[in-house]
């Protein structure tokens, strides 16, 4: 079972979710896909022994054939390709790796070369996995892909999506069993939260909403999902001593029982929903 942990912006608890949820949990796969900025090791702590290069393929051109025409350009959906005065700039950072303008080029001057990324890193038992995007790539998609090939080998997989509701994280949710919503109970975290229940809906998948720092004084999260017949699956309280540990890299579950019990019975529940 795949079970994707999303939110709609930044900093509402994603991870805390997430690696709380697989810590819990016997037979699990945590796999880190926010590859921008993955931070579940901070956690989890596993001993990444292994690591993998994420490759794409980048056009080259062979200057001695070409004749300068621009069919690779009028090819390229990216606007990775210019010619100017004939001559072919390629720019390798926005390319898609499409293959467009190998196919488009009527002299046979392109071909194409593989070039790191990023790269995957993982414990031994690959029960944790992270992608790590490199600095100044901005195509995450490559780096999801290669970790989503990894999947699948453990009963229960916990996804930590980027934030947002942008081309890497459907990437990352599209083929998931279920989602969880983490979101907090201000109001950029019930306009962003909006966000990424319309995605989700869009990709038809289950889902239901977790509310982290919930308040007694500010109930606007779960008065939303009651009006919209959406699942409150949990209440984490707004505590000084989850925020203290967490500075500390200490998940609730790993110093409270209460809290570890209480991820047990989210997994519970949204068996229950997908049963």
């Amino acid at each position: 079972m795949k079970i994707a942990v999303l939110s709609g912006k930044g900093g509402t608890g994603k991870t805390t979710v997430s690696a709380s949820l697989a810590y819990s949990l016997h037979n699990s796969q945590y796999v880190d896909c926010d590859v921008e900025e993955p931070n579940g090791n901070i956690f989890l702590k596993a001993s990444l022994t292994e690591k993998e290069a994420v490759m794409v393929l980048n056009p080259v051109v062979n200057d001695d054939l070409c004749t300068g025409c621009g069919a690779c350009q009028q090819a390229c959906q990216f606007n990775a390709i210019a010619v100017i005065n004939k001559k072919v700039m390629i720019f390798d950072n926005i390319c898609h790796s499409c293959g467009a303008c190998k196919i488009a080029c009527p002299t046979g001057a392109i071909s194409e070369v593989p070039r790191e990324v990023g790269i995957i890193e993982s414990n031994s038992s690959h029960t944790f996995m992270h992608g790590k995007l490199n600095l100044n790539e901005p195509l995450t998609i490559p780096v999801i892909l290669q970790l989503r090939k990894k999947m699948n080998k453990y009963n229960h997989v916990i996804i930590d999506s980027a934030p947002g509701a942008s081309c890497t994280v459907v990437s990352t949710i599209e083929d998931c069993d279920y989602c969880v919503l983490v979101t907090e109970p201000t109001p950029f975290g019930l306009h962003d939260l909006k966000i990424a229940i319309d995605l989700v809906k869009q990709l038809k998948l289950p889902f239901g909403v977790v509310v982290n720092k919930a308040m007694d004084s500010d109930t606007s999260i779960q008065v939303f999902c009651k009006e919209q017949n959406i699942d409150v699956l949990m209440e984490l309280p707004y505590s000084k001593e989850i925020a203290k540990n967490y500075s500390k890299g200490i998940l609730p579950v790993q110093y409270s029982n209460h809290y570890k019990d209480e991820f047990i019975k989210l997994l519970a529940t949204i068996k229950e929903r997908t049963s």
